[in-house]
């Protein structure tokens, strides 16, 4: 099996320069640092330990910042390298100041390109996030006895099973880990399946609260003209959910006059249908990117940059989380609870089904349907917003959980260096 895969990267590769020619095209390309996913860094390694996180995109990355900026503390550690796949993760990373922290893009998984990438950089621990699972380099790590972590790892129940179909195949790959750190009960029981060693419980980082971004905020003059409005945000929308906001939004308007919906698309590149959507429907709409002085008459807030969904969600106390009506998965509520935002979710929640049942407890949470029941929802918490105890709570939470995390990587790490 693994030499199939090798197969299937090879032939990868030779289509490589075709693929990363069209995707610089739209956009979803580093035109220069593509380089670097051929092994080529922009960055200099320095001399000492380097601690390496690997997360597959935004989302992981942000989990662990916290976590970074802790661990940069730690005299011991010389140098941190985070990878990432895509390129809004880059731009993302850019936004924060690190003083022993680089961003490269991850190699791809070859065995060659993973030789190369572990001889130049030499990481005294590998940190994989959540669910990136890489057949070729775990396989060079554990030949070059470098430990593999599995942090806030994430295994959701139809991955389980296409990894259970090639049982032999994976585990080859699930021995390679040396310590998983789950952060939901199902994945503990996945990875128990799957013949990892050394598990343990911490919980999940995405409960801790980023403050290294928590200072910036919207530009004053947006933020002046959002509080004269009743707003409420529809982040991480997919295709199908910005209209039945739209909609939604159409029908609470007949209450309240000075209503505008904030749209947060998963996907940027959609934002030209989605304002052919809005328009069809006889709404005004304005794109963030166009800096607009007023919002006067305007009907739907269009999102169209990255790495700007916090400050909204730090400026509207009510978040629908999408990826749950019109497409299945769901996304993590947690980073706008942070920020003491109620959420609301649709059906389709199966990747974070923990993460809404503590939420629905907390009654921080509230399940949607459709239009019909988003629209009643949305008019009572407009009135009546959420009780901040219970936000209390999360972040009590979250300060444990990095904390504990913070002092298993630091231990870990003095053990590695106590045997060199």
């Amino acid at each position: 099996m693994f030499f199939l895969y090798q197969i299937f990267i090879t032939i990868l590769l030779i289509f490589s320069p075709l693929i990363i020619f069209f995707r610089i095209l739209k956009k979803k390309e580093d035109s220069e640092r593509y380089k670097e996913k051929f092994c080529s860094p922009s960055k200099k390694r320095v001399k000492g330990n380097l601690l390496w996180f690997h997360g597959s995109s935004v989302g992981e990355l942000l989990s662990i910042l916290p976590l970074v900026h802790e661990l940069e503390k730690n005299k011991s550690i010389n140098q941190i390298l985070i990878t990432t796949s895509t390129l809004s993760s880059a731009q993302i990373f850019k936004k924060f100041k690190f003083k022993k922290t680089i961003h490269q893009f991850f190699p791809i998984d070859s065995i060659f390109f993973s030789y190369k990438f572990l001889n130049y950089w030499k990481p005294t621990i590998a940190i994989f996030v959540e669910s990136e699972i890489w057949p070729s380099i775990f396989k060079i790590l554990n030949k070059k006895n470098i430990p593999l972590k599995l942090l806030n790892a994430r295994i959701t129940k139809k991955t389980f099973k296409k990894w259970f179909r090639i049982k032999s195949f994976s585990n080859s790959i699930f021995k390679n880990i040396s310590n998983a750190y789950p952060q939901n009960e199902e994945t503990f029981n996945y990875l128990k399946r799957l013949n990892v060693s050394k598990i343990k419980n911490i919980g999940n980082l995405k409960f801790v609260n980023n403050k290294q971004n928590k200072s910036s905020k919207l530009d004053k003059a947006l933020l002046k003209n959002l509080n004269l409005r009743k707003i409420w945000c529809a982040s991480s929308t997919h295709p199908g959910e910005e209209t039945i906001c739209a909609n939604t939004h159409i029908k609470l308007k007949k209450k309240y006059k000075n209503l505008l919906t904030i749209l947060i698309p998963r996907h940027i590149q959609r934002v030209n249908k989605i304002v052919d959507e809005i328009k069809n429907l006889n709404l005004n709409v304005v794109l963030h990117s166009t800096k607009p002085k007023k919002l006067d008459n305007i009907d739907i807030y269009l999102v169209d940059t990255y790495g700007e969904t916090k400050k909204f969600y730090q400026a509207s106390s009510i978040v629908f989380m999408g990826k749950s009506l019109s497409r299945r998965g769901g996304q993590n509520p947690l980073e706008p609870t942070n920020f003491g935002s109620a959420i609301l979710y649709g059906p389709n929640i199966d990747n974070f089904k923990d993460t809404y049942r503590l939420l629905d407890k907390l009654k921080i949470a509230h399940k949607v349907n459709g239009v019909n029941s988003l629209t009643n929802l949305l008019d009572k918490l407009i009135t009546k917003p959420n009780n901040k105890k219970s936000y209390l709570k999360i972040e009590k939470m979250g300060k444990k959980i990095l904390n504990e995390t913070k002092d298993e990587i630091n231990s870990l790490l003095n053990n590695e260096i106590k045997k060199t």
